[in-house]
């Protein structure tokens, strides 16, 4: 029998994605948003929801542009303080010794050491309630050449992002496959 648990905001898997920026001075910062995902691929997009509270909220509003860096299991304790701490009060880029980089589409700064960049063009900003839906236009997206496929697409298993558990506030490592997608599902 199902329980109703009210109206709160679960769903599996949830990424973990960080979200690079510059402020007005080109300071570099980011911050780690566990509410995104791909939302159109033609315009290839993804969307974030973020508070104005945060620093990165006005950052991309600056700017019109963002990056998506997608962690990998090693770098959970970088990812995890990028949520922490406010780029506001502290340079999260040398607190974290990760490497922002200036990326030569979007006016927004990606992270060298996270084998999976997205940069992104502001595309639409919805005001949805406490959070403002955040549309980007994907103009690249960079991969570490260690972690693509022969087929050249970014492999899951070597990237092995980390997922966020919003019911208990915990991350996850990616789990194993099950199956070819759109081939499973047929009857033999």
């Amino acid at each position: 029998m199902k329980k109703s648990i009210g109206a709160i905001t679960v769903v599996f898997p949830t990424p973990v994605f960080v979200v690079g920026t510059y402020d007005k001075e080109g300071k570099p910062n980011a911050m780690v948003c566990a509410w995104g995902g791909i939302c159109c691929s033609d315009p290839a997009c993804l969307s974030i929801s973020l508070r104005e509270a945060t620093y990165t909220y006005a950052n991309i509003l600056e700017k019109k542009s963002f990056t998506v860096n997608i962690p990998s299991e090693a770098q959970i304790k970088e990812a995890d303080y990028f949520g922490i701490v406010s780029g506001r009060a502290e340079n999260k880029f040398a607190s974290t010794g990760l490497t922002p980089v200036k990326s030569e589409l979007v006016d927004a700064p990606y992270i060298k050491e996270f084998h999976l960049n997205l940069e992104c063009s502001l595309l639409h900003a919805i005001k949805v309630g406490l959070h403002t839906l955040f549309i980007g236009q994907i103009k690249d997206v960079k991969v570490e050449e260690e972690v693509l496929t022969k087929e050249g697409f970014p492999d899951i298993e070597r990237i092995k992002p980390i997922t966020f558990n919003p019911a208990n506030r915990t991350y996850y490592g990616t789990g194993k496959c099950l199956g070819k997608a759109f081939s499973i599902g047929k009857k033999e």
